[in-house]
């Protein structure tokens, strides 16, 4: 089997002069790039955790992860199968539960809206979401429950 490596690169841009002298005197903030990546990502952490809120977080990044990853695998299904979709739009939430030990991802919900094309099977369509889930690296990769609540429409209706 093929092995694959990622290598994104992290660095922290939140030193206000005087590093981590005290809890409240950095910023949170931080940049996500890569080599040969068109775009970097400006992040910090959650507004909860003194982040700036105009940024992205681990969190939402995490959960945005595992949307991606079970889009991809699912626009492959459906290419496979027949199925031909027209568009596919998913506002996924993530639940973060603080405990002693400081906390962990408690559940994912994906929920995807797509729109195939006329005559493209939605029985079939429904059916590939399981076998995404089953196929994404991501959800494989993680204890996070992912709840699966799509909606197919058929285009025009």
């Amino acid at each position: 089997m093929a092995r694959h490596i990622y290598t994104p690169d992290l660095c922290w841009t939140g030193n206000s002069g005087s590093g981590t002298s005290s809890y409240k005197a950095y910023e949170r903030s931080h940049l996500i790039s890569g080599k040969e990546k068109s775009t970097e990502i400006f992040c910090s952490s959650d507004p909860a955790f003194r982040g700036d809120k105009s940024c992205f977080n681990p969190e939402e990044l995490f959960v945005a992860s595992v949307a991606s990853c079970h889009m991809l695998w699912y626009l492959h299904l459906c290419a496979d199968a027949g199925v031909v979709i027209e568009s596919y739009v998913d506002r996924p939430t993530g639940v973060l539960e603080e405990n002693e030990e400081g906390g962990k991802m408690t559940q994912i919900d994906l929920n995807p809206l797509i729109v195939i094309r006329h005559g493209s099977d939605p029985v079939i369509a429904q059916a590939l979401h399981k076998i995404a889930h089953q196929k994404c690296f991501i959800a494989a990769s993680i204890k996070t429950p992912v709840i699966i609540k799509a909606e197919v429409r058929i285009e025009g209706h």
